[in-house]
């Protein structure tokens, strides 16, 4: 038997590094660990190396500073031959921190103006390669010094955002001090002028990669004249002369590759070049509407020359390239990576198109013309995909960015293309975009996690992102010292978060300790983060057990923080969310009450109800309705001026969303629970508004706006401006006409409140916000009410089932009358000792139809099962309840259906006893 070398492998990006075998070093090792000490200084120096080199910059710092050792290493030039300052705020400062590292620098990537203007105290004088994005503020003057101060460069790219203040002078001056440059790409620049090109031609021989990008004027026939070019790229560029490209470049003596995608070429011009130029290998026009709209043209290649484009196929025009045409023509990108026999020309051409293509799919993603549905799903989405395997870290990056954005159809309501997203699920994208999100490049990670969100949105998706690990990968980077990482990392566990079945799994992968360290993280100067971070927050905290996770690691300081301080709207709305959801549980757990204590989480929730957003305003209302179901919290939001507040958005809301308008009803609903908070609201004119809720179109907003003018009625002169405010020809139309149950049984109790007679001393004297009793008709309005509630009552009787049960008093016989009386949700109602009292009290009304309606509330206040029926028992027993419902199903002169109601009601007692008493033994 043959003994094998065993060696070890350490992963650096796409490419694997064989690192050399130490056997000495290895037992050390070894040793070290069965005794359970591990001396990492003791690593060869080639070994720490290679770790560092698989760290971003930031770790590699902090892992420099653990000893004098690791800081010599950490400093070694083979470290510093390449750098991404992207993720960073780089200025001459921090650059000149970093000069004495970059002697032997040769790639640098940065972004932004202010990083640009930094780049020279770095005092790289070898530097070979510079790539910036986000560069519309880079002037002429900055690049000038870049390239003057760099003379070696080799390659030059600034996009894909367009370079606004850029213009010919600075080419021109590239061109002078630059004569190596081999490769120059340039996106949005306005004019590029026939000096600037010439300069070019004249001065760098060695040119053979240009594009100039999105351009808006290019001198045509000046390019021409750059006869070392190789490979041309002027997709998206506008005002191009066709005739004069069609007379002057196919004379170019080396142009192997031309992009013209996303221009108005048309077919006289393709077929021109095609047939004319005598190196050109490829050409590619994708997304071309005028070449595309000619049915005619003919898709047939000139030998040798190839057409990429939408109404070709892709993968099958570039396989063509290659001599083997027996390989699956979608791996074509993948064999000729993993290909050991090297041709070097093609493999120029191949890099050039992965290039090219990622730049073009992408921008077509972001305008997502009409008309490329198809192309989408039958290539596109398979394109994407195998550039994201690219050796080209800016390609990988783009194609990932592509398949974030070509999904998304909507971004206000983060609606994406199912059809797309399962397309991309289907041909294995998600493991390949969770592989990227684990590289150690930050860049990947960011735009690996913005496509992992996006998709994560169509519900098949974020299963099989769960199913993959995902969730546990995403709570990783959301820990992320990157902010970009962090915020879609956050952005991905907010749309995961919005399933029910993987709440779960983000809290055990610490998602929720992670969201909320990234509002302390990022608090300055973080607003995207921060929305994501409290969104997926606010999902979580809608979970019973989640919710108590979030609370346990500090959410709701964290929460509140974001309410009070922040002022970007987006994280306003969302952290309100969350403490609404937080608030939600009721007695399940004591975030409600943890959330009213937080200083300055009221006023501040009050404080937003004014905001100008009304997704802000509309949550903020939802968290304190939420709130106000505590006692304490209920006069402490009328002490941060809740009221005034929540009545002003009342008023204000009659033409908002129903959302708003349910939220603000709901709100004004909870506080008036309080007396104190029912003749506020009822003196800041709440009366009004919530009348004018009541006739809203949506059932949602008929509960809460007839809950809240219920809570209203029980006081005698709120119960009197309902009347001159027009609000029994409201209550009488819900009462009758409402979808919901809930709002047609509350709404007949207001007018049961509002005509048992307590209202009449208060109509005497007057209780009208003008101090004066308006006009009103009591006698036609009351007649009006208790007819309405009449027929109420009796659309839940049946005859037959009370004749049975008068008949009877068998339990079987009452609990069909039940059974069709009962209202569910009038279960979740909790009413106080005095409201138990009052229909005590119209128990004894001459009015036999508010008997009936009295009876028919507390049954359904009592019904076994309700949430809140054992507090409404035992207050009917403190106010000896059985005694006046005894005499009520009994009484020769009350009607059928009180009597029944009534004998029902003491039925549910007697069981509420038996419970407590068993209960007690």
């Amino acid at each position: 038997m043959s003994r094998r070398l065993r060696r070890k492998v350490a992963n650096k990006g796409k490419e694997k590094v064989v690192l050399p075998s130490f056997p000495e070093v290895e037992d050390k090792v070894l040793e070290s660990e069965r005794s359970g000490n591990v001396d990492w200084t003791s690593l060869p120096d080639d070994t720490v190396i290679q770790l560092f080199s698989n760290l971003n910059y930031r770790d590699r710092a902090m892992l420099s500073s653990t000893c004098r050792t690791w800081r010599a290493l950490g400093g070694s030039p083979c470290l510093w031959s390449s750098l991404d300052l992207r993720a960073h705020k780089c200025d001459a400062t921090m650059a000149a921190s970093l000069a004495s590292r970059c002697v032997n620098l040769r790639k640098l990537r940065f972004r932004g103006a202010e990083s640009a203007d930094a780049i020279i105290f770095l005092q790289a004088r070898n530097l070979q390669e510079i790539s910036g994005d986000y560069c519309r503020k880079i002037t002429d003057a900055t690049l000038s010094v870049i390239v003057a101060r760099h003379e070696a460069l080799e390659s030059l790219q600034l996009g894909p955002d367009f370079c606004e203040r850029i213009t010919s002078d600075a080419i021109k001056a590239t061109a002078l001090c630059c004569p190596k440059l081999k490769k120059l790409r340039l996106s949005g620049i306005r004019d590029i002028c026939g000096d600037a090109i010439n300069a070019l031609a004249k001065h760098c021989l060695n040119l053979a990669d240009i594009g100039f990008l999105d351009c808006l004027n290019i001198d045509e026939a000046a390019l021409g004249n750059v006869s070392s070019i190789c490979f041309l790229s002027v997709a998206g560029t506008s005002n191009m002369k066709w005739g004069v490209v069609a007379q002057i470049w196919h004379k170019l003596p080396k142009l192997v590759g031309l992009d013209v995608s996303r221009t108005d070429v048309g077919p006289i011009t393709i077929a021109r070049l095609l047939s004319s130029s005598k190196s050109l290998k490829v050409l590619c026009a994708l997304n071309c509407p005028i070449l595309e709209e000619d049915t005619s043209f003919s898709t047939v290649q000139n030998k040798g020359k190839f057409l990429v484009s939408v109404f070709t196929d892709v993968f099958k025009t570039i396989a063509s390239l290659f001599d083997d045409t027996t390989q699956k023509e979608k791996n074509v990108f993948l064999n000729w990576r993993n290909s050991k026999s090297k041709d070097k020309k093609l493999d120029e051409i191949m890099t050039w198109l992965e290039w090219i293509l990622s730049h073009t799919l992408l921008r077509a993603a972001e305008s997502n013309p009409q008309g490329l549905d198809d192309f989408w799903l039958k290539q596109g989405a398979a394109l994407l995909l195998s550039l994201m395997q690219s050796s080209q870290e800016d390609v990988q990056e783009r194609a990932a960015t592509g398949l974030a954005t070509f999904v998304v159809i909507n971004d206000e309501n983060a609606s994406i293309d199912c059809g797309r997203a399962e397309a991309v699920m289907k041909d294995g994208g998600i493991c390949l975009l969770l592989d990227l999100a684990k590289s150690w490049r930050e860049g990947l990670q960011s735009e690996a996690a913005k496509a992992i969100a996006n998709l994560s949105v169509n519900s098949n998706v974020a299963k099989a992102v769960a199913e993959e690990g995902g969730i546990n990968i995403l709570a990783y980077l959301a820990r992320s010292m990157n902010r970009l990482v962090a915020e879609e990392a956050a952005g991905g566990l907010w749309n995961l978060s919005v399933g029910e079945e993987h709440k779960g799994a983000i809290a055990e992968a610490g998602g929720v300790k992670a969201l909320v360290d990234l509002i302390s993280k990022w608090f300055s100067g973080g607003d995207g983060v921060l929305e994501r971070a409290a969104g997926a927050l606010a999902n979580l905290a809608a979970d019973d057990k989640c919710s108590m996770e979030v609370a346990l690691a500090g959410g709701v300081r964290a929460l509140v923080m974001l309410a009070r301080n922040c002022k970007f709207e987006g994280v306003q709305e969302q952290a309100a969310r969350a403490l609404a959801n937080l608030a939600a549980h009721g007695d399940s757990n004591t975030n409600n009450s943890a959330v009213g204590q937080e200083a300055g989480a009221l006023e501040a929730l009050v404080q937003l109800t004014r905001s100008p957003h009304e997704g802000v305003r509309q949550e903020a209302a939802g968290a304190l309705w939420n709130l106000s179901f505590d006692d304490r919290n209920r006069e402490a939001i009328a002490a941060a001026g809740g009221v005034e507040a929540l009545v002003a958005l009342a008023q204000s809301c009659s033409n908002a969303s129903p959302g708003l308008q349910e939220r603000a009803a709901g709100a004004l609903w909870g506080l008036s629970v309080s007396e104190a908070n029912c003749i506020a609201i009822g003196r800041e004119g709440g009366v009004a508004p919530l009348i004018a809720l009541a006739r809203s179109e949506a059932e949602d907003v008929h509960e809460t706006a007839a809950g809240a003018l219920w809570n209203l009625a029980f006081n005698p002169g709120n119960a009197l401006r309902i009347v001159e405010e027009g609000g029994v020809p409201a209550l009488v139309h819900l009462c009758s006409s409402s979808v919901s149950k809930m709002a047609r049984f509350m709404a007949a109790l207001a007018l049961a409140y509002m005509f048992d007679g307590r209202m009449d001393e208060s109509a005497l004297i007057g209780t009208s916000l003008e101090g004066t009793s308006k006009s009103v008709n009591l006698d036609g309005a009351r007649r009006m009410a208790l007819k309405h509630i009449e027929a109420f009552v009796l659309t839940f009787s049946d005859p037959q089932a009370f004749a049975a049960a008068a008949a009877s008093s068998a339990p079987a016989a009452l609990s069909q009358v039940t059974e069709r009386a009962r209202i569910h949700e009038a279960g979740h109602l909790r009413c106080s000792g005095a409201e138990i009292g009052r229909f005590i009290t119209m128990l004894r009304n001459s009015s036999s139809i508010l008997k009936s309606c009295a009876a028919f509330a507390l049954l359904q206040f009592t019904i076994p099962g309700g949430r809140h029926a054992m507090h409404h028992a035992s207050l009917m027993q403190g106010v000896g309840a059985a005694r006046v419902l005894r005499a009520a199903a009994a009484a020769a002169t009350a009607p059928l259906e009180a009597k029944i109601f009534a004998r029902i009601v003491l039925r549910n007692l007697e069981h509420h006893h038996e419970h407590v008493e068993m209960s007690i033994f």
